[in-house]
């Protein structure tokens, strides 16, 4: 065998060089117009993308539920204890601990939302992009690459950025619920 071209039939290598540009200047653009579910698998990530981000917004939205309730139940336990009473530290520690948690909770439901609009984004470019590389609009077709890679990426980030602030949350909640289960205890011997 020799090198250079001997080693490719004639057809195949007819066909890579389209497929890489090098008869029309297309890259890619023959998949998309010879097959039409080829637009389909461009949509399909960020379309379950989406609905991973929906799902995490969902969850989110119930955490911050979570952490509004307990917020009510220990500003009424607060409310009803002596000021210099032992257990008053406690729930002004916890008070203090479901603020931050609520602050986290929220930063992530803005990160999981931004995910969310930039998946659905994406998806949606993703679709145009298809269109026009099927009609032979090559500068729209890099156009609308680049910035389905750009708003998927931002989704990217953001859902990254959400889950990372909701382990953080996590943590505290574990930890309060530690320091929770202390005052039961610390309660429960006084009587």
């Amino acid at each position: 065998m020799t090198s250079g071209s001997s080693c490719i039939r004639p057809a195949c290598k007819k066909r890579f060089q389209h497929w890489r540009g090098a008869d029309e200047g297309e890259i890619y653009t023959t998949q998309l117009s010879e097959n039409p579910f080829a637009a389909l698998t461009i949509v399909v990530a960020p379309a379950i993308l989406t609905n991973a981000s929906s799902i995490l917004c969902s969850g989110t939205a119930n955490r911050l539920a979570r952490v509004v309730d307990r917020t009510r139940v220990v500003s009424a336990k607060l409310a009803h204890v002596a000021p210099n009473a032992e257990s008053s530290l406690v729930w002004q520690g916890q008070l203090e601990a479901l603020r931050v948690r609520w602050t986290l909770v929220l930063r992530a439901l803005k990160f999981f939302y931004m995910s969310l609009g930039s998946f659905a984004a994406a998806a949606l470019i993703s679709l145009f992009g298809s269109v026009s590389a099927a009609s032979g609009f090559h500068v729209a077709f890099n156009f609308m690459a680049l910035l389905g890679l750009l708003s998927g990426t931002i989704g990217v980030v953001g859902l990254a950025s959400g889950c990372t602030v909701m382990m953080r949350e996590t943590r505290l909640a574990i930890q309060n619920l530690e320091e929770e289960a202390e005052l039961t205890a610390l309660a429960v011997e006084k009587t």
